[in-house]
């Protein structure tokens, strides 16, 4: 270990790093799963506040038992003024203006629960919080969190061990001869195995304890970063006093470290005693069967689970967590069989046609020195992979429901706000009190945001987001959606428009649902919309969305009328008039800021982790060196070519990594693309060229100053 501890280092960085990151990620979580307590704010004053019933609950089956399951009312029921007549007489009650959402009581709490009885639910304490418009919008930012960090977590231990296990295998590969001068001295391969894994354990013990305390250190910055990245809401922060995390990190940084060996000790316990006598630097027996075999299983496993799932359920792919865990199996495959690999892509580099000896040499050193070369490869590929899948599968969706939001409107004009058309609120300036909108020279289509539920197969309660149509003629003028059965103006007050994700879609047939009230229905279906990228909601009429009030105007101006004059009376309704082009850009962004943070942390702990990988392969290659590069000064190099040459090879190396990880996130986004047309959505696939290109730029530069640093004195 004193000896070996260059070797070492990278490995130990690796374990620190990976598990300081997961403390962090860790204490997040903690803070998110136990937030502190909220003080209530609009009922402060009272010690009982009663909400009005907000909750489906309904029964399904569990096996052979049944179960209760809630989903939250799109259109929750409001007090109703017997009840709060009836709390007046247990003592003062307190209202917000003209909300009846809920109220505060100032009364005894077990009187208040007798007299409320299943009508309401009723919170005292720190659950008064929850009668605060903010709560719901906490608990969103909250899964949020949540997500973010075990993503980030989870792809923080596979870089981990992906990294170790790459750093073992090279040292193992420098170390061939000392291994082999051990077997001569009488060592079985079992010594030899527990050298490394013993190495391994002290790396990862004194690593984890370190990561401890660095992610300690690093968890406030974290929060803050989520606060003012506006991830997590503003008093997110840490509290109270958590030993999990540290726990759980630092067993996985044990863990990472001994499995990042396991396979490299394997290795050298099959060197042999003549290895001791062998001076070549040509690699020879780079593939043992058992490598062969997990690399095309695992790639097997990549290619078939991403044809599995584009054919069974195409809208999975669409998901963050499919596309954020499934092309980790296809880059661990692809990085096992990298060995294979090296030799066909450097010669398809043609660098022989370089003037000089330099490109031949170049090439010559990097197909033969197979393993230096996959060794600096495969945390490149890692990087260029993740960059490319992620951040091109967030841009794909997005832009495909961005161009599908676009697709579906021939209006020219999207009025957003509360109570549009209802003669009442915002909208009073247009609107009859029958929601019916008009402007002169224009169709204006008014809809609201609701809900319905329906109990599919009686094991699970869907909610389906909706709109509630107020004129369907002028939807039907003003609306492009994607109908693949029936028609969207049969629709009427027993009716409903569905889509193909919904159990039953054959239209004509007749379907069961909760209102966004929680009220039973029986609709026929008159018209089915392609699935989609899952935006494709359903349609009821205004008159099975009660409590429902118009949120968008959406305006289709005639060929003769005056497109300012439209713009002018729609700003008479108090919202927010855009075009419909400024309304796609401002409610389908390319990428949310969110996302594009969650995605750009994941990624930055990759590029981290390659650079750590990178530096210390190479400063342990170039060390193990000094005979070949002093050979090539006695042949007449100067030492301005060895240092080409070195650099070379590393951008070879840097070069074949790049084009694998380009070469399996291409294959993931090909995925992707048949997805969305088996969807049929819009189709186009949103590559992250200047990512991809700044994480290989930040390669090379790192691969080319460690390399050049490792030669300087060796040449």
């Amino acid at each position: 270990m004193r000896t070996r501890w260059a070797s070492l280092l990278g490995s130990f960085v690796a374990v620190a790093l990976g598990v300081a990151v997961m403390t962090a990620m860790g204490l997040g979580l903690a803070a998110s799963l136990d937030a502190p307590p909220r003080a209530p704010e609009r009922f402060a004053s009272s010690p009982v506040v009663v909400m009005g019933r907000d909750t489906l609950t309904v029964e399904v089956r569990r096996g052979p038992a049944t179960a209760q399951v809630s989903k939250k009312l799109a259109h929750p029921h409001p007090v109703d003024s017997e009840l709060i007549a009836e709390l007046r007489e247990l003592g003062q009650v307190r209202v917000d203006g003209d909300v009846r959402d809920a109220v505060g009581v100032d009364a005894p709490v077990a009187a208040v629960r007798e007299l409320v009885g299943d009508r309401g639910r009723v919170l005292t304490g720190d659950d008064r919080h929850q009668a605060d418009p903010s709560a719901a919008r906490d608990a969103e930012a909250l899964v949020g969190v949540n997500s973010l960090l075990g993503t980030a977590a989870g792809v923080t231990a596979f870089v981990s061990v992906f990294v170790t296990a790459s750093t073992f295998a090279f040292v193992v590969a420098l170390r061939r001869r000392e291994f082999g001068l051990l077997r001569m001295a009488g060592a079985t391969p079992g010594q030899v195995r527990r050298t490394v894994l013993g190495e391994a354990v002290a790396v990862g013990l004194v690593a984890s304890a370190v990561g401890c305390l660095l992610g300690s250190w690093a968890a406030p910055w974290l929060v803050r970063a989520l606060v003012d990245g506006g991830v997590a809401p503003p008093w997110f922060a840490l509290w109270g006093s958590v030993s999990w995390p540290y726990q759980v990190a630092y067993g996985v940084g044990l863990l990472v470290a001994v499995a990042g060996a396991w396979a490299a000790s394997r290795r050298a316990a099959r060197i042999g005693p003549v290895e001791a006598l062998r001076e070549a630097s040509v690699d020879t027996g780079l593939m043992p069967c058992s490598r062969r075999a997990v690399g095309f299983t695992l790639l097997a496993a990549g290619l078939g689970l991403l044809a599995w799932t584009l054919g069974t359920d195409p809208a999975a792919l669409l998901k963050r967590k499919t596309y954020v865990t499934q092309p980790m199996v296809l880059i661990t495959g692809v990085a096992a069989l990298a060995p294979v690999l090296v030799r066909p892509v450097v010669r398809l580099l043609r660098l022989d046609l370089l003037p000089g000896a330099g490109g031949l040499l170049i090439r010559e050193n990097a197909s033969t020195s197979v393993r230096r070369t996959a060794a600096v490869a495969a945390p490149v590929l890692v990087t260029v992979a993740l960059a490319g899948s992620l951040l091109g599968s967030a841009a794909t969706v997005t832009g495909a429901r961005a161009t599908e939001a676009r697709e579906q409107t021939r209006g020219e004009f999207v009025v957003t706000g509360e109570g549009l058309g209802d003669g009442s609120g915002e909208g009073a300036g247009l609107g009859d009190g029958s929601g019916v909108v008009r402007v002169a020279g224009a169709t204006v289509s008014a809809t609201a945001s609701t809900a319905v539920f329906v109990l599919e197969e009686g094991t699970a309660l869907i909610r389906s987001d909706a709109r509630a149509v107020r004129d369907v003629a002028a939807f039907a003028s003003v609306a492009r959606l994607p109908v693949v059965a029936g028609d969207v103006r049969d629709l009427d007050d027993r009716s409903i428009v569905v889509n193909e994700e919904w159990e039953r879609h054959e239209v004509g047939s007749w379907v069961g649902v909760r209102l966004g009230d929680g009220r039973p229905a029986r609709l026929r279906i008159v018209a089915v919309l392609a699935q989609g990228t899952g935006d494709n909601g359903a349609y009821v009429t205004s008159a099975n969305a009660p409590g429902a009030t118009v949120d968008r105007l959406d305006v289709r101006v005639a060929r003769a009328a005056d497109r300012a004059a439209v713009a002018a009376a729609l700003r008479s309704t108090g919202g927010t008039v855009r075009t419909t082009s400024a309304w796609l850009a401002a409610t389908h962004p390319r990428t949310g800021p969110q996302t594009r943070l969650g995605l750009l942390v994941v990624l930055g702990i990759a590029v981290v982790y390659t650079g750590i990988s990178l530096a210390g392969t190479l400063l342990m290659a170039t060390s193990a060196r000094g005979a070949e590069l002093r050979s090539l000064r006695l042949a007449g190099a100067t030492h301005g070519q060895v240092l080409r040459v070195v650099a070379g090879e590393t951008v070879v190396g840097v070069g074949v990594g790049a084009l694998l990880g380009g070469t399996v996130a291409a294959v993931n986004l090909a995925g992707l693309a048949a997805a969305l047309g088996r969807l049929s959505a819009p189709v186009g696939v949103g590559a992250p060229w200047g990512v991809v290109a700044g994480c290989v730029g930040v390669c090379l530069v790192i691969g080319v100053g460690a390399s050049g640093v490792g030669a300087w004195g060796r040449g």
